[in-house]
């Protein structure tokens, strides 16, 4: 799509790179406390000409009458003569460190007018002392958000002071990943049920016009490596619908609350944009059975939990929202959560049979230049007890050690030294 451009033919500035940050506010603040000092200041010396006198000449000028008033403030004194001319009317002058007791007396007789004041700081000094306190609050209300939005993330969820209760959760479309069904291999039957959850997603229509009802919830178990991430990810890119990805421990934080204020505004995204899907991945983070833990009921963990619960049983029928969770230890997960209405359908993942592992280094190999000699069907057999994250890992082995080989393509004595590699380690002299 052809770029947008001004009149003149050059591009289109980019309305985001104009957009002030606090940064800038900030500068243009310290700024105009300057110029506002300045100004005050100047506009302070501006008032009248003025003439230093000495201490002696002061008091020589008070017995000749011709001071008008002054004003004393701490050790500094300022007055005004009577009219004279060519010679500035006011005067300035600094009282000695001892005291003289005589000076009230010889001002009184000559009729001078007397004002008295507490010593003042200076402009500058009333100046740092009423502006910069709030400029220094500005810049560390700033450097503070600034960091803990680096700590939170700076994704959909937002971060900040403010943006603490915000849901992490990624949001992905079909357009933004590139995994499908057809790059999950060896687990065919929890492919199967995916696809039916995809279909009714799909075409809700045909489903509710049989009186059937979406599953609530879908649990994915089994082992560690055995493609429950990678399912859910094919699960994005082939709903078309908005997906929702987020850790279990990525709702719990050392702040009480902020877990339970994640789930609902996560669970409000998902139900404005029905129908969705919301994955969880490492569920039993937080979903251990309830009154184990060091709080009670009053644990951060329970207390997202509880909210969970409450969220899924909440859906109303026109809200279209699945729940896909995955986890390693279905045994530790509260029975709130396993019982039906919650997570209706469980689908469990095992370790690859032979035909599968051969269906998964078919996959993952399929993006390498493989010499005639490479034989998956062998591979596959000696492989035994490996999962999917295992087999991914031979192969990718094989490609770096015939990259270090300097080979053209990967041949089996690559699969073979990468497997050995694995398993017994790396070869020594």
């Amino acid at each position: 799509m052809a770029q947008d451009k001004d009149p003149s033919g050059g591009q289109k500035p980019d309305p985001q790179q104009y957009q002030p940050s606090w940064t800038r506010w900030l500068l243009w603040l310290v700024i105009s406390a300057v110029v506002v000092g300045v100004w005050f200041y100047a506009g302070q010396n501006r008032q009248q000409p003025t003439q230093e006198l000495s201490y002696t000449a002061f008091k020589q000028q008070v017995r000749s009458g011709d001071v008008q008033s002054v004003t004393i403030e701490g050790q500094h004194v300022r007055g005004e003569l009577k009219a004279a001319k060519n010679k500035p009317a006011v005067f300035t002058t600094t009282l000695p460190p001892i005291s003289d007791p005589q000076l009230m007396q010889l001002l009184e007789r000559n009729n001078v007018t007397i004002t008295a004041r507490t010593e003042e700081a200076s402009i500058w000094a009333r100046l740092l002392i009423g502006i910069v306190p709030w400029i220094l609050l500005i810049a560390l209300f700033y450097w503070g958000s600034k960091k803990m939005r680096e700590r939170m993330g700076s994704g959909d969820g937002g971060g900040g002071l403010f943006g603490m209760g915000k849901s992490r959760a990624k949001r992905v479309q079909k357009i933004n990943t590139n995994v499908t069904l057809g790059d999950v291999a060896g687990c065919e039957n929890a492919k199967r049920d995916v696809k039916e959850i995809i279909d009714f997603l799909k075409e809700p229509a045909r489903y509710h016009k049989l009186g059937a009802k979406l599953p609530k919830g879908i649990l994915l178990m089994g082992p560690p490596g055995t493609g429950k991430t990678l399912l859910s990810k094919a699960v994005a890119g082939e709903a078309d619908v908005p997906f929702f990805s987020i850790s279990g421990s990525e709702f719990v934080e050392m702040f009480v609350g902020v877990g339970a204020s994640r789930v609902r505004d996560m669970f409000a995204q998902a139900k404005k944009e029905s129908p969705s899907i919301i994955f969880i991945d490492e569920i039993d983070s937080i979903g251990r059975a309830r009154g184990a833990g060091l709080g009670g009921g009053h644990d951060e963990r329970e207390q997202t939990l509880n909210q969970i619960l409450s969220e899924m049983d909440g859906f109303s029928p026109r809200e279209t929202v699945i729940v896909m969770a995955a986890t390693n230890r279905p045994d530790v997960l509260d029975p709130a959560l396993l019982r039906p209405g919650r997570f209706d359908r469980k689908i469990t993942f095992e370790l690859p049979a032979r035909a599968a592992r051969e269906a998964i280094l078919r996959t993952h190999g399929r993006k390498l230049p493989l010499a005639d000699d490479v034989d998956f069907d062998a591979l596959a057999g000696r492989t035994a007890g490996m999962s999917g994250a295992d087999l991914a890992n031979v192969v990718n082995e094989a490609a770096m050690l015939a990259g270090r080989e300097r080979h053209d393509e990967v041949h089996m004595v690559d699969f073979d030294n990468a497997y050995n590699r694995i398993v017994l380690g790396a070869q020594r002299e």
